[in-house]
């Protein structure tokens, strides 16, 4: 009998059960919060949307952080937090580098940029400073309108002694809280630099951070 009752009382439990489940079943189910997505990050440029040159641009990895060989113009400007770098290379004596800082804020993301053209714009007087046998001339060659701006420098140096000239062009934008920094170089001057496809790079960099 009490096993009787044992079995009555577990198969009145078991179907009490699936009656819960099956309620619980046809429910309606509250929509599950929708998962926050960490926003896409910054976008370099490719290897053919620098200028025009000789032998095809080849890209290497982005990587993390500053560069070993960081550029003396900006060194000790850019903090390696939040910061992305990228290197491109030609078959002939043209290279070009690009960084990318995502801020904390757009305040710091401003004055990033405001630090930033200070620097190339007293780069090369920091130059004739650390090497008194070099000349050369610095411009700014204006806004280019992309996104917060974006402002370019050309800084054409000279070792009279040796004969050798080499020209830099360079770039500072910035969208909201990235700024990014461009770099392009060769042998030679500033005549025989594509200023022109470097600003429409420089935009080009600027519209595809994000």
């Amino acid at each position: 009998m009490r096993t009787t009752r044992t079995l009555r009382t577990a198969l009145l439990t078991a179907a009490a059960a699936g009656l819960a489940v099956t309620v619980l079943s046809t429910a309606p189910v509250a929509a599950a919060p929708a998962a926050r997505t960490a926003p896409a990050a910054p976008a370099f440029l490719s290897a053919a949307q620098w200028p025009a040159s000789h032998t095809p641009w080849t890209a290497g990895p982005v990587r993390k952080g500053l560069p070993e060989d960081g550029s003396f113009c900006t060194a000790g400007t850019t903090p390696a937090a939040g910061t992305r770098h990228r290197d491109f290379r030609t078959e002939l004596d043209t290279g070009a580098r690009q960084t990318i800082t995502v801020a904390p804020t757009t305040a710091k993301a401003k004055a990033l940029a405001a630090e930033l053209r200070t620097a190339l714009a007293t780069c090369l007087e920091r130059m004739k400073e650390q090497d008194p046998g070099i000349e050369g001339v610095s411009k700014y060659h204006g806004r280019v309108n992309v996104e917060e701006g974006a402002y370019v420098y050309s800084i054409d140096t000279s070792y009279p002694e040796v004969g050798s000239t080499d020209i830099g062009l360079h770039a500072v934008g910035r969208d909201g809280r990235t700024v990014t920094v461009l770099e392009w170089g060769q042998l030679g001057d500033l005549d025989g630099a594509p200023l022109k496809g470097f600003k429409k790079t420089t935009a080009t960099a600027v519209a595809k951070l994000h």
